[in-house]
């Protein structure tokens, strides 16, 4: 089920929490002693950077699978620390990436070290609205070059989920995975909170790993018959075909689905009902243009309908689709007011060439 951990950050016996919370999420993905500590250095370094510079905020740890999709890879988990603040923001984020930058009292590591010893990191910081920094942490320290591996295909996927009022487990789960020139990103939304609401969208999850070649309506249909014992989900399913450069969707529930193609956003229409309770008899699917500077949002009904896509999205295939998905939700809250409901949102873009630096 999707557990998280989540951490205020508002004072300096927080980050002692943010570290603890580091090697449980380790411990729990079952990563070796070596990565459990880096996981530990790179959250107790974000959190006192948050502190420093940002007068507080949040980390966020989530257990996730890797960020291209490759056959083979859909068990591996990776912990995945966010650093969320609504402070000043960066104006020179190169400059904080440099070796020398670091804070007062804090273990002098800096934001450079975070991403030399982080397998994937991610950075975006508006001045006025605040950063947002992203590590992961794989089971091996080169864990993109571990074992054969197709072509990797020239998209990605990350998103940010984070529970209601701080809670374990949240109702929301996101996974991508691949099936030859099939990338299939899906977004669930268990009926209610906690625990239940967590199966019920880990059961979706799970069809979708199971038989991840069949398209969105038929998955919707298997999902449906699994789910008929859970409390039901809201469920998006998105299914890029790399060769045809077309993406298909569909949907049930609640779940929002916003597609960029060039400067044009357009939203992906849902069926109503629930899947595992009230299936529509017709599940129409949707197929739309999949072009270098496509990006396909998904999100939960915990963020807003009217979420601006703000200035994270600008250049996708420069920031990590992670980076890109808690920057919206950064956006559409603020200290005052957190997310209303658990919030997942999932993000499928360009890949760049080379890995982020």
């Amino acid at each position: 089920m999707p557990r998280v951990w989540e951490v205020p950050v508002h004072d300096s016996t927080r980050v002692r929490d943010a570290r603890v919370a580091a090697r449980e999420a380790a411990r729990h993905a079952g990563l070796a002693d070596d990565r459990v500590a880096t996981a530990e250095l790179v959250a107790t370094e974000l959190a006192t950077n948050l502190l420093k510079h940002a007068g507080g905020g949040r980390v966020l740890l989530d257990l996730v699978g890797p960020p291209v999709p490759a056959h083979g890879d859909e068990r591996i988990l990776l912990v995945q620390i966010m650093a969320i603040d609504h402070g000043p923001g960066m104006p020179d984020t190169a400059a904080a990436l440099r070796d020398g930058y670091s804070t007062a009292a804090s273990l002098g590591a800096g934001l450079g070290t975070c991403l030399r010893i982080a397998d994937d990191f991610g950075l975006h910081s508006t001045p006025g609205r605040g950063t947002t920094v992203m590590a992961r942490i794989a089971p091996h320290r080169d864990h993109d070059s571990a074992g054969p591996r197709s072509e990797p295909p020239p998209v990605r996927a990350g998103g940010v989920n984070m529970p209601l009022a701080g809670g374990e487990f949240s109702g929301d789960a996101w996974a991508c995975v691949r099936a030859a020139d099939r990338v299939t990103l899906l977004l669930a939304d268990g009926l209610g909170h906690g625990p239940q609401a967590a199966r019920a969208s880990s059961a979706a999850v799970a069809v979708l790993r199971s038989v991840p070649h069949l398209p969105p309506a038929e998955l919707l249909r298997r999902m449906h018959t699994v789910l008929r014992d859970t409390r039901g989900a809201a469920v998006a399913v998105a299914q890029l075909d790399l060769g045809a450069g077309r993406l298909h969707f569909a949907g049930v529930g609640n779940v929002g689905a916003r597609l960029r193609d060039g400067d044009h956003w357009q939203g992906l229409v849902s069926c109503p009902g629930i899947v595992g309770a009230h299936l529509p008899a017709r599940l129409p699917q949707h197929q739309e243009r999949w072009t270098r500077d496509s990006l396909l949002v998904l999100h939960s009904d915990g963020l807003p309908s009217r979420w601006s896509p703000g200035p994270a999205v600008e250049t996708p295939s420069s920031l990590d689709p992670a980076v890109i998905a808690a920057s919206i939700v950064r956006d559409a809250s603020s200290p005052a007011r957190p997310v209303r409901d658990d919030t997942a949102v999932a993000v499928l873009g360009p890949r760049p060439p080379d890995r982020l630096s």
